[in-house]
């Protein structure tokens, strides 16, 4: 075992990820500790083209609206939409303004051109329709389920009309209220009327469930998925909604559950089809419990990549990637006597190194943990490395 880490380091390729592994990955997950900087973003898209264009992987999931998501995955299939357009509406989190998000949408839509259906590369969001300020009204997720069902099973076996939903839905801005994302009273999620939507989304889930050979049959696995989809994100925004109207101090620990299981769900329905590349913030793809401070206290909850990966074990990959500078921000050199700092002594740029050889080199160090400069930024833990794959390092990340 080398115990220098620069006899470790290797380029971020496809060839360097996949030594990390006895087998590719089903789920291959590559985290970043902060988002809203493009470099690492750009890395990514290197390294998701590699491992498309060599590895097999024929989807390509990002932390973002997994019903919105769809515009961009009809896009890069079949060139339907206007690219400006599908970068404003089918990204959430403001994800569709970076450059490297557009890259990103160009060269899948490129890579598809000309090839079969089977063969295209796809696109997924596999974040909830959530943002921080507020959550989606389920309009859209539960007429879309319902229009699914109405058009192809006996009109007899649906729970509700149409205008049964829309009246019980009435205005979306009772549902995305930014002041309930801190305010429960302000919150619609336990209303009578929110309560019945509940019962009848979970009617709707399993009808769909129950009639799914038949739509199978008469439909196209895309359109059995999409319905699919559309019953886990009606469910997901009913089950937050009631518990953002929740007072007790478990509130916050609760919803960012919720989010992060809406994620799994997510995951393992599109590993089912086809192996996934999968980007998102560290916290949301680890193997170990997430953390962090909200409104003064200490959240704790299970990532989506901790659920992912009990359910598909070695069929799941998670590499964490680890900033040394990012001065723009206010991240400054790391001190030697942490895992940053050890990483940036190397003399090469970005490096992808196996961590359960970092942590041997690093054995006689004991690094301790870096420092959080800022919210929403999380330097890597050197108690975790026995839990993560492999650590992608970028030692100097400039302002975009």
């Amino acid at each position: 075992m080398p115990n220098d880490i620069k006899d470790i380091a290797h380029a971020v390729e496809a060839a360097s990820v996949m030594r990390l592994f006895a087998s590719p990955p089903r789920v291959l997950t590559l985290g970043e500790p902060t988002h809203g900087v493009d470099a690492p973003l750009r890395l990514r898209n290197a390294l998701f083209r590699q491992l498309v264009e060599e590895q097999g992987y024929r989807t390509v999931a990002v932390e973002s609206d997994c019903v919105a998501a769809l515009l961009v995955d009809d896009y890069v299939t079949t060139g339907a939409g206007h690219l400006a357009d599908v970068l404003e509406r089918g990204f959430s989190h403001g994800l569709g303004a970076s450059p490297a998000s557009r890259e990103l949408v160009r060269w899948m839509r490129a890579f598809n051109v000309g090839r079969p259906a089977s063969d295209r590369v796809r696109f997924a969001g596999f974040d909830g329709p959530l943002e921080m300020a507020y959550a989606a009204s389920p309009r859209e997720t539960l007429t879309a389920l319902h229009r699914c069902l109405a058009d192809h099973v006996d009109p007899g076996l649906l729970p509700c009309t149409a205008e049964t939903l829309d009246r019980l839905l009435g205005p979306d801005d009772r549902w995305t209220d930014p002041a309930a994302m801190l305010d429960p009273s302000a919150s619609f999620g336990r209303s009578a009327e929110a309560g019945e939507l509940r019962l009848l989304a979970d009617d709707l889930g399993a009808l769909l469930h129950a009639w799914t050979p038949h739509l199978s049959a008469v439909t196209s696995r895309d359109a059995v998925d999409r319905a699919l989809l559309h019953a886990r994100a009606a469910s997901g925004l009913l089950r937050y909604h009631h518990w953002m109207a929740d007072a007790s101090p478990s509130r916050l620990a609760r919803l960012t559950g919720l989010r992060d299981q809406m994620m799994a769900d997510r995951l393992l329905a599109l590993a089912e089809r086809a192996p996934v590349l999968v980007h998102a913030h560290n916290s949301h793809l680890q193997r170990d419990i997430s953390s962090m401070r909200m409104g003064g206290r200490r959240l704790e909850w299970w990532s989506a990549g901790s659920i992912v990966n009990t359910r598909l074990g070695e069929a799941y990959g998670f590499l964490a990637t680890a900033f040394g500078t990012l001065r723009h921000q206010g991240v400054d050199i790391p001190s030697p006597d942490t895992l940053e700092g050890a990483l940036y002594a190397l003399p090469t740029g970005p490096c992808v190194v196996d961590a359960s050889e970092l942590a041997a080199a690093l054995a006689a160090t004991k690094p301790v943990r870096r420092t959080s400069p800022y919210f929403g930024y999380a330097p890597l833990d050197p108690a975790q490395l026995a839990r993560i794959d492999g650590v992608v390092f970028m030692k100097d990340v400039p302002e975009d």
